[in-house]
């Protein structure tokens, strides 16, 4: 009997270094699956996980759904009475390069979040690429932003001076764009804290390109190969002029700008092209006065936030859920 066709195969420049447990995971989950940016495009794909391995959504208070103008947002309440002040409020925005994922999506992250840092979450259901470009998903952030801050108190339970932002990969793009609009608004909207988990920041990146040499360096890496990312970046932002804006590449957002943003928390994996942008992030955070812890964990790929369900041996969504917990008492 022929066997099956391997696909995603595990490179020998990673080999000895990617977490063995990661390892039989892609070996027996992932290496014979066609990877996602081989197949013709058909939104149909987005009924699939972006990622495979995660774990069970947990209970919570309560859970609804909201409709804004162009997207919606899913709400998690914790369980209990709130603070005499309101809920605290985290405000998150879903991976997938801008292309894949749905309101269903998080809500592992979200549920651990909700009942870990004790705070009500928010998770952004924004429009997606390439049916709806950059600046769609960017208008959906600050669109939520503004909801959450001027109606959350009354809808939600929640404290409008404790708000916090999070994403992970191209959510933890627009959550550092978030950040930077929030300070830009009349009036601002202030943030007290924020939680990058392997975020884009720099839409011009390239295996070319020397400033991060994560690209090169982990150029045949498992499950965000530069292939893969340069296919999300372009259904999300055909237009190549638009890379250097702020509102697109966070990176380039003006100094005083990093000035006003709030302290963060920022994770990258070793193993992960976008690597190098996330520490570079965290350095200019730094240079303008935040603080910002960066947390770079050994031997992880890309997706490893997302697959608490078959991981022991890293921090995933769960210990990200709880070291945003300071975030709650500011």
């Amino acid at each position: 009997m022929a066997q099956p066709k391997i696909h995603q195969p595990i490179h020998s420049d990673i080999a000895g270094k990617l977490l063995d447990e990661y390892a039989a995971f892609h070996n027996k989950h992932l290496a014979h699956a066609v990877p996602v940016h081989e197949l013709p495009w058909d939104p149909a794909i987005r009924n699939t996980p972006a990622v495979l391995g995660g774990s069970e959504p947990l209970k919570v208070g309560a859970i609804k759904d909201y409709s804004l103008s162009k997207c919606s947002v899913r709400v998690f309440t914790p369980e209990g009475e709130p603070p005499a002040d309101g809920w605290p409020v985290f405000i998150f925005f879903h991976g997938g390069g801008w292309t894949l994922g749905t309101i269903d999506t998080e809500n592992s992250f979200s549920t651990n979040m909700c009942n870990r840092a004790r705070c009500v979450v928010v998770s952004v259901d924004h429009r997606l690429g390439p049916e709806n470009p950059y600046p769609a998903a960017v208008e959906d952030a600050v669109e939520a932003l503004r909801w959450v801050y001027s109606q959350g108190k009354a809808e939600l339970g929640i404290n409008p001076a404790q708000i916090a932002v999070g994403g992970s990969s191209s959510g933890g793009n627009l959550a550092a764009i978030i950040t930077h609009k929030a300070a830009a608004l009349e009036p601002p909207i202030p943030l007290v804290f924020q939680l990058l988990v392997v975020p884009v920041v720099d839409n011009t990146a390239s295996t070319e390109n020397v400033r991060y040499l994560s690209w090169k360096e982990n150029a045949n890496t498992v499950a965000l190969v530069p292939a893969k990312m340069l296919w999300f970046r372009n259904n999300y932002s055909p237009n190549q002029e638009d890379w250097t804006k702020w509102d697109n590449s966070p990176i380039f957002a003006p100094e005083e700008s990093f000035k006003k943003a709030p302290p963060a928390w920022i994770a990258v994996a070793e193993l992960d092209i976008l690597r190098d942008e996330g520490i570079a992030y965290g350095e200019k955070l730094k240079q303008a006065g935040v603080p910002a812890e960066v947390k770079v964990y050994k031997g992880a790929p890309h997706p490893i936030m997302a697959m608490d369900g078959m991981s022991t041996s890293v921090i995933t969504v769960r210990s990200f859920a709880e070291l945003a917990v300071p975030f709650a008492v500011v």
